[in-house]
């Protein structure tokens, strides 16, 4: 296929976009694009790609795939980056890693988060599609910057399951919307472990059927620890991974740096005992912003009552009317949103 000064060749698709690699005519430099894959693309795909073409100023190519361009031509528009090289994650992970070969990627996907973090950016989008790996220097970028978000806070609206941004398999329990709970950096943190559990085990924590079946698993259904799936998995790696889906956001690692300390220390046990040594985890895990936690504090006996009160009108179907009172600025509208918007489990 020929594009502009852009000679490119089908590399992946996907449901909504297709992943060519080439080179650029005018200097031989190699290249990635991205095309959306139908010939009539909605305007939510053509947002995403000049969304991720805003960042590239804000990434740096030692730890992202940066864009270069954006071209419009013959009603076709494509996203140019540049091409480190190397592989998507997902496709690494079609055959089993060893244990070195998980330990070199994941701190290198720890870095880049939080490189990414430091920044000021939330990806939104963490997953095996979205990690590019070099797999002779272990070497890794992110990629797939089209939903993500340089606000350090926000909250998600509760929109129809099947038209929420982003990949449900991994996503975050406050990024459904069903959450008493904004999106911060911590949420990427969750689908990084939704990532490691997949590097670790060959399969996702959770199995769903639809949209709505993936949105109560991320929010009430506990995974299966990954050394009760592969017997020769680490006890300490499990519970990182396990740490890292914790459904509410201060159970977590709050850090990528964080993270990555504990990933490495995993590895120096690894390659000089053979095997990893239990240690406290998240001793370095110490954020540099203050994030005030989410947690309604003291109203367990009000949030009781309003939960009962809904739980009768669905069983019984009478209708019943619950007044909530209390001086101005006391958390009336907290309480309420605990019922909204549900409680974490």
């Amino acid at each position: 296929m020929e594009l502009c000064t852009y000679a490119l060749e089908s590399f992946r698709e996907n449901a909504e976009f297709i992943l060519y690699r080439g080179r650029r005519d005018a200097d031989s430099s190699h290249i990635l694009a991205i095309a959306p894959l139908s010939k009539h693309p909605t305007q939510g795909v053509l947002r995403r790609l000049e969304h991720e073409y805003t960042f590239r100023t804000k990434v740096d190519p030692a730890w992202a795939v940066v864009p270069l361009a954006l071209v419009r031509e013959k009603g076709e528009t494509i996203l140019v980056l540049e091409d480190p090289g190397g592989q998507p994650l997902d496709l690494l992970l079609e055959r089993r890693l060893n244990l070195t070969e998980f330990l070199h990627i994941s701190i290198g996907l720890a870095n880049a988060l939080g490189r990414i973090h430091e920044r000021g950016i939330i990806h939104r989008d963490v997953k095996p599609a979205n990690v590019t790996v070099d797999p002779d220097s272990n070497k890794v970028w992110l990629t797939g910057f089209g939903i993500a978000s340089d606000l350090p806070r926000e909250r998600q609206t509760a929109e129809p399951p099947e038209t929420i941004a982003g990949t449900l398999a991994y996503m975050a329990p406050e990024q459904t919307g069903r959450m008493n709970r904004s999106i911060d950096s911590r949420s990427d943190l969750y689908s990084l472990g939704v990532t490691l559990y997949e590097m670790l085990t060959g399969v996702l924590p959770f199995n769903a059927s639809d949209p709505i079946d993936w949105i109560h698993c991320h929010i009430a259904r506990e995974p299966t620890p990954p050394a009760e799936r592969r017997k020769e998995v680490p006890n300490v790696l499990s519970a990182i991974v396990v740490k890292l889906l914790a459904k509410i956001p201060e159970e977590r690692y709050q850090t990528a740096t964080g993270l990555e300390a504990d990933l490495r220390r995993c590895l120096g046990d690894w390659e000089s005992l053979g095997r990893i040594a239990p240690f406290v985890l998240g001793k370095h895990d110490a954020s540099d912003r203050l994030l005030i936690p989410e947690k309604l504090y003291g109203r367990d006996r009000e949030i009781e009552a309003l939960l009962e009160a809904f739980n009768r009108v669905a069983e019984h179907g009478r209708p019943e009317f619950v007044l909530v009172s209390g001086y101005s600025g006391i958390g009336k509208s907290s309480v309420v949103n605990e019922l909204h918007w549900g409680r974490p489990p």
